[in-house]
């Protein structure tokens, strides 16, 4: 280790971790206290949400009652109308959707960031462009009809069915395909429909004129991953925002961010005394001084969506938190070990159970599936047990259900 490299402990990580993620008390997190409806200050909250990470991934998913981007700002704010994360994205609304960590809500100002991008899948060599590649024609008659039209619903997309593991009806996948390379936008949703429009009547011109070479958009990047994560490797910075084949940049971007004091090199150091070679801002090396010195509130519990930005790299929760998440939505049902949607109950700054439900949203009803503790035993803690049973209790009255007997 150098003199300037910066330590901390696995608890000091994780702790800045869950901070930076708003999942401790407001006062740590710097995100708003609590809110609830769908007004002014709820849509607000969740612009925070998606600020503080740069992104909010997208996922069909509602078997548990909600989708991951409505059960990730429920877990923050579990007052906040159940349906306002599903609407969020409508014209004026500083957020745009694109490729980021998945497909995301993202903040406006990180348009710019992307352009490399559009330009690379418009460039014809990635999958994201195969649809216009593979049918030009109606790559061409899909952007003359927007123009000439307006937003076009992609329910109302037709043609033949195509692809293999991911079916799409053809004007659809073309007209992804034509989203990818940036020569439309996605103006808004419902009932997670997508609406297409041209970008000029999407992004503001103030973002969308604005050129960033690849070197801006990853320092822009990189920034904005660490003020999500808190303390992160260069491995989870890069898949923060999927980045493949510029670990070379990566590195430049940190050394430049270094210089200019708002990166700082930071090991994290296991008990054992093996390190782990890493990145922080400087802000929140204070941060985590201060929260070494603080004792947590008791935590009633929480569930997680297993997309939440905290659990979505296997690597880092087991390092930080010495849990195994496990996403077994593709495994056979007898391949699996914990169930299909299995979401984590937060105790603290513990991952201590797991729940996979189901939720019958035309009967009002959320069926547990299973339970799993991570405590070893025939019977887990007390406290464990309340924070799950909590975090349930919870976790239905957000998405309005009533647990099964």
């Amino acid at each position: 280790m150098s003199a300037s490299t910066a330590e901390l402990t696995v608890r000091d990580a994780r702790r800045l971790a869950l901070a930076r993620a708003g999942l401790l008390n407001p006062e740590w997190t710097g995100l708003p206290r609590a809110t609830s409806g769908r007004g002014l200050r709820a849509r607000r909250a969740l612009h925070a949400l998606i600020g503080r990470f740069g992104y909010l991934q997208l996922d069909t998913i509602s078997i548990a009652g909600a989708r991951t981007h409505a059960l990730v700002p429920l877990s923050r704010w579990p007052g906040i109308d159940r349906n306002l994360p599903e609407e969020l994205l409508q014209p004026g609304e500083p957020i745009f959707e694109y490729w980021g960590h998945e497909a995301s809500w993202i903040p406006i100002d990180l348009y710019p960031a992307f352009g490399f991008r559009r330009v690379e899948y418009g460039s014809g060599r990635t999958w994201h462009s195969k649809g216009i590649r593979e049918h030009p024609d109606v790559a061409k008659a899909i952007l003359r009809r927007v123009e000439a039209e307006g937003p076009m619903r992609s329910l109302d997309l037709t043609g033949p069915m195509l692809g293999e593991m991911w079916r799409s009806k053809r004007e659809r996948w073309v007209a992804y395909s034509l989203w990818s390379t940036g020569e439309l936008a996605i103006r808004s949703r419902r009932n997670f429909q997508r609406t297409f429009d041209l970008p000029e009547r999407v992004i503001p011109a103030r973002w969308r004129n604005e050129e960033w070479s690849l070197e801006e958009g990853i320092r822009a990047l990189i920034m904005r991953a660490l003020e999500g994560h808190g303390w992160a490797t260069i491995g989870t910075l890069a898949d923060t925002w999927r980045l493949k084949n510029v670990r070379s940049q990566i590195r430049t971007a940190l050394e430049d961010l270094a210089a200019a004091g708002e990166a700082a090199p930071c090991d994290v150091v296991a008990a054992g005394g093996k390190s782990r070679s890493g990145w922080v801002r400087p802000d929140d090396l204070e941060l985590a001084a201060r929260l070494r010195r603080v004792r947590p509130a008791p935590d009633r519990g929480v569930l997680l969506s297993p997309f939440d930005p905290v659990l979505w790299r296997r690597p880092r929760v087991a390092h930080l938190f010495g849990f195994d998440q496990i996403l077994e939505i593709f495994k056979p049902a007898s391949q699996r070990r914990y169930g299909y949607y299995c979401m984590p109950v937060l105790a603290g700054d513990r991952l201590v159970a797991r729940f996979d439900l189901k939720a019958h949203r035309r009967q009002g009803r959320l069926d547990v599936l299973a339970l799993h503790y991570e405590a070893d035993g025939p019977k887990p803690p007390a406290a464990d047990r309340a924070a799950a049973e909590s975090a349930l209790s919870r976790f239905a009255e957000s998405v309005e259900l009533a647990v099964s007997d």
